[in-house]
């Protein structure tokens, strides 16, 4: 079981790493609304994950994977909001002037949205996380164990992402910079939500 853990951490860390949805909308709240509403935001994707690794041990994500129409319509409805976040950060000084009317688009909804109407990260957990638990153990049990730990590789990382944020967010002072950036992390939510919802 120790050799499981271990491999398991390892290319779970690996994976967390990697630069996804989750991590650019968090990006996105630390340039424009600060560390707080980053830290909501990141808050909202951890329990997301959570949902989806409780579906995971569970077994519904197996059910969501084994029923094409059911991962047909969430995936082109993660498509469509990560879509719709890419063109508000494109259109950032119009939404500034009305913030109550984000509808899904900021702090802790932002991040929680996300990440569930995203079903790779569902069945990303049902393919992967068996795929580490050691014969004889329940996969139930072990597969939420796992879960948790790449929770908490993922919390992890957010702090040391967040940890980092005031020199990041002095160079982002720059108006012309902040708007480059918005326009290229737009761009990037677009991109994804297009490529979420085409993809077989």
């Amino acid at each position: 079981m120790g050799v499981a853990l271990a491999a398991f951490s390892l290319a779970a860390a690996l994976i967390v790493l990697l630069p996804g949805p989750d991590t650019l909308v968090v990006l996105r709240e630390l340039m424009r609304d600060g560390r707080r509403r980053a830290a909501q935001t990141g808050a909202g994707v951890l329990c997301g994950l959570a949902v989806w690794v409780g579906a995971a041990a569970f077994g519904l994500s197996a059910l969501l994977r084994a029923s094409h129409t059911g991962f047909i319509v969430l995936k082109i409805a993660g498509g469509a909001y990560l879509i719709w976040l890419g063109v508000q950060s494109l259109r950032l000084r119009r939404l500034a002037e009305r913030p109550q009317r984000r509808l899904l688009g900021r702090g802790f909804i932002a991040g929680l949205a996300t990440d569930l109407l995203n079903p790779k990260v569902g069945v990303f957990f049902v393919t992967f996380l068996p795929g580490f638990v050691p014969h004889g153990y329940s996969v139930g049990a072990v597969s939420a164990l796992f879960g948790a730990i790449f929770i908490v590789e993922t919390a992890l990382y957010f702090f040391v992402l967040l940890a980092v944020a005031t020199p990041v967010t002095r160079w982002l002072a720059d108006v012309r910079l902040r708007r480059r950036m918005d326009a290229a992390t737009g761009a990037v939510l677009i991109g994804l939500g297009i490529r979420l919802a085409a993809e077989p």
